[in-house]
């Protein structure tokens, strides 16, 4: 048998640090048994799926020296390798599994579905819908369908509680209990699959023999075990690996440590010790070393040297390990190579440049006006925000809201940023003027630079957003559920006022 693993992200934002994690325990994987390692794009959220994010998956793990034998920007036998071009065949295999009665076309509308979900909250237990619920009598059905009414296909699941044997590689046997295991959508109304289907249809097509995956994926098991039981196919091994997690072990989130590899790369983060630190969430080299490179770990991967303790992700971590790579792997003419790709090179020059040429007297000047771009985190302080026309609870507002506006563009241009700014603020009733020195502070440490939106188009999306939240913790500390949730409040109030 030849070993096939594969990694599978959507392309719907910043490519996650969590994603590097699973490819490179896939990668590695399939490396040491002789194997193939794949790459899938799992694309049919079309709302949010755009061609950039997938590029920024592509170039942030090569960036990082993680490369596959199959996908869809180097081929292979066995694509498509998008999901979004592999329609006919879902749909295809979810009315095969109506037809043998393992599915059902669902005409269900939401607010029944609430109906019949309030009715298992307030019996208790399980609140998974079961099939027999589902079901609406055959007239209603006929009826529903002669006028066009929308549905979707639902896989069949045992009716009864009971134990579901998971057979896991790190975990061994874990039982799970089919009373949380609902009548799963395969299909949606828009003929698009879910996840569910998509990925035991892909697996099984594209030949994978063992699924690598977060361990937020054990309760969805099941599922998938009863549908490769429904097409009569071999199930792949399940292997579900630790979660990140923050140091204060609660999951890894972009609230509390950045997550986008792009932010790291900005940071100026080496590939080799963001990869070697991957590495060493939750699995260890035989003599513990905690410094090696992608081939070492390769040669000595053994997956059941996987620890399930939650991994922490601890930046301060990674800069240690980042500090080592630096003074111990390159010579001084390598790093002047390495900081001249990083920040000071042609291209980068030309971007700024026409951003401080009109403000330099002397070549001196250049460095102080664009000193900001190549820092990472600016030493901001409270007293940096005192003076503003803006009460705390105005400036928490201004500093959070730009965050989630920003969090939300599609495309980092300035006339974008801009016009998304100018919005919020006059949604706030705050001058604009008044709204964006707060923002200047954040991003660039003063007001005395060039415009902010610029700014933030030369840092990037990664560091801009990141530097919103270094200042709203400057400011006012971690923020808690509680006030996060008032902030939600406000802002959605805002949201249905424009």
């Amino acid at each position: 048998m030849t070993v096939r693993t594969r990694i599978a992200p959507s392309p719907t934002g910043d490519p996650h640090v969590g994603t590097a994690y699973i490819a490179l325990f896939n990668l590695c994987f399939a490396r040491r048994h002789g194997g193939q390692f794949l790459l899938r794009i799992e694309d049919t959220d079309r709302a949010r799926s755009t061609p950039e994010s997938e590029q920024a998956i592509f170039d942030s793990l090569r960036w990082l020296g993680i490369e596959w034998d199959e996908g869809p920007d180097v081929g292979g036998d066995k694509g498509p390798y998008r999901q979004s071009e592999r329609g006919d065949l879902y749909r295809e295999y979810a009315e095969q599994l109506v037809r043998e009665g393992h599915a059902f076309h669902c005409y269900r509308t939401a607010e029944e579905l609430e109906t019949l979900r309030a009715a298992r909250r307030a019996r208790g237990g399980f609140t998974a819908l079961k099939p027999a619920e589902l079901a609406l009598p055959a007239a209603e059905v006929e009826k529903r369908r002669a006028a066009g009414e929308p549905f979707v296909i639902r896989m069949k699941v045992p009716q009864e509680e009971g134990p579901c044997p998971i057979d896991d590689m790190l975990r061994g046997r874990v039982e799970l209990d089919w009373g949380q295991v609902d009548a799963q959508i395969l299909l949606k109304s828009d003929g698009l699959p879910t996840y569910h289907l998509a990925n035991v249809v892909d697996d099984h097509l594209m030949g994978i023999t063992h699924v690598i995956r977060g361990e937020e994926w054990i309760n969805s098991a099941p599922k998938h075990k009863l549908l490769y039981e429904y097409f009569g196919w071999e199930m792949p091994q399940l292997c579900h690996l630790p979660l990140l997690r923050n140091p204060d072990k609660s999951k890894l989130s972009k609230r509390k440590n950045p997550t986008s590899i792009l932010y790291y790369r900005r940071m100026g983060f080496l590939p080799e010790a963001l990869l070697n630190y991957l590495g060493r969430m939750g699995w260890s080299m035989p003599d513990e070393r905690e410094k090696f490179t992608l081939a070492e770990m390769i040669d000595n991967f053994d997956i059941q040297r996987v620890s399930l303790g939650g991994p922490i992700f601890d930046v301060e971590k990674l800069s240690w390990l980042n500090g080592l790579w630096i003074r111990e792997d390159l010579s001084v003419e390598q790093l002047a190579d390495r900081l001249q790709d990083w920040a000071f090179n042609r291209e980068n020059l030309l971007r700024v440049l026409p951003h401080t040429q009109s403000r330099m007297e002397t070549l001196s000047d250049f460095a102080p006006l664009a000193a900001f771009l190549a820092a990472g985190t600016l030493p901001l302080a409270e007293a940096d925000f005192a003076g503003l026309k803006l009460e705390p609870d105005q400036l928490k507002q201004v500093l959070q809201f730009a965050l989630w506006d920003l969090e939300a563009l599609r495309e980092w241009e300035r006339e974008q940023i801009f016009a998304a700014l100018k919005a919020l603020a006059g949604r706030l009733d705050i001058k604009l003027k008044d709204f964006l020195v707060p923002l200047f502070v954040a991003v660039a440490g003063t007001t005395a630079s060039f415009s902010v939106m610029d700014s933030m188009v030369l840092l990037g999306p990664d560091m801009t957003r990141a530097r919103l939240r270094h200042a709203l913790k400057v400011c006012f500390g971690e923020l808690g559920n509680k006030q996060l949730k008032k902030l939600e409040k406000a802002y959605g109030a805002l949201a249905r006022q424009g």
